[in-house]
């Protein structure tokens, strides 16, 4: 990818996208559920529909895909097996969420397609249509889709229009702040597999603009303006992470850039994109959380703080923190790419939703 780009090729972004391409699988039913794409409010989803009787109303799950808000798609292999495995084993409908990418769309386009998908899907004729609870609806996500819906959780909060409420919020080693990107798990997991730090900050640039000032300000951890310091106080690590996650690293403060970075691409300072800068008074009104952390993750500390902060908010979370698991490691539940600590994983997530959605 980063030869094409230097070359000219194509967008850096492309040619990652190329390689997800290769995961694809048509919308598929089989014995136990009825798969389809098709588009709810004009936005892409792949859904998933048990075929058993439904012995009275059905769980439902709305779920956005990892990646960097620049690749995925509902179709890839793993996204697929998922959903038709909670579908099937949750008695569930599953609407999984094709949202459109960076960087041809960039923030707010991806948070307002999953915004539009679940406020669409809430309304009490659409969840009639589907047999589906109004009680026991969840978003979920996994990476960027974490940050999705972390964000669409708190925006539902926001909206008249919205009666229906979440009956919980899954979280799977999210990304849920663009202000530090220092942490003590950027720095231990600097160039671990399959995120390093280097392609996170792409990610993270990438999903607010194309001009490489704010990647490589980003890249040096100066792209906070000194205005907006005081959001520091919701990202710092120095309290929210525990001793064992923090050890030997120091905390030294803040360091500010130019006012110019924030006024030409705001979206970093927004909480649709940065969720842990929402304010205490709107998290203690979300509904249960479970968040999954991974030790070997830049994105680690983003969960573990998100946990503090919900728990000191009042927020009922379970917060699963696997230390022999590294960012993704859920998506390897599939030949030939399996690993038992994907199926413990998911295992455990299945088990929660069983318990608690």
């Amino acid at each position: 990818s980063e030869a094409v780009d230097v070359l000219g090729l194509m967008h850096y972004m492309e040619g990652m996208r190329l390689i997800t391409t290769l995961e694809l699988v048509a919308p598929t039913p089989d014995e136990n559920v009825t798969v389809t794409d098709t588009e709810f409010n004009n936005v892409p989803v792949r859904l998933y529909l048990p075929r058993r009787a439904p012995g009275g109303l059905r769980r439902a799950m709305v779920y956005f895909h990892g990646g960097g808000w620049c690749l995925g798609d509902a179709g890839m292999k793993s996204y697929d097996h998922m959903s038709r495995r909670i579908s099937n084993e949750l008695n569930a409908v599953v609407v999984s969420v094709n949202y459109r990418l960076a960087p041809q769309h960039r923030f707010p386009v991806p948070f307002e397609d999953v915004y539009s998908v679940t406020k669409f899907f809430l309304q009490s004729k659409v969840l009639s249509q589907y047999g589906v609870d109004p009680a026991r609806v969840c978003v979920a996500g996994d990476s960027a889709g974490g940050n999705l819906a972390a964000a669409v959780a708190q925006q539902l909060l926001e909206d008249p229009e919205v009666k229906t409420k979440l009956k919980a919020q899954i979280l799977l080693y999210p990304a849920l702040q663009a202000l530090d990107l220092d942490l003590p798990s950027y720095r231990d997991n600097d160039d671990k597999p399959l995120l390093p730090r280097s392609l996170m900050v792409r990610f993270w640039s990438e999903y607010f603009t194309s001009a490489p000032a704010l990647r490589e300000a980003m890249a040096s951890n100066r792209h906070v303006p000194a205005e907006s310091g005081h959001l520091f106080q919701f990202v710092n690590w120095s309290r929210l992470l525990p001793a064992e996650m923090r050890r030997a690293h120091e905390y030294g403060g803040p360091a500010f850039g130019g006012a110019r970075l924030a006024r030409d691409s705001p979206g970093f300072l927004d909480p649709r994109a940065s969720p842990l800068l929402a304010s205490d008074a709107r998290l203690r009104r979300l509904p249960p959380a479970y968040i999954l952390t991974c030790e070997h993750d830049v994105l680690r500390d983003d969960g573990v703080m998100y946990a503090e902060r919900l728990r000191a908010a009042g927020v009922p979370v379970t917060h699963h923190h696997a230390k022999d698991a590294f960012h993704g490691a859920m998506m390897f539940i599939l030949w030939p790419f399996e690993l038992a600590v994907g199926h413990r994983l998911f295992s455990t997530y299945v088990a929660w939703l069983n318990e608690n959605l």
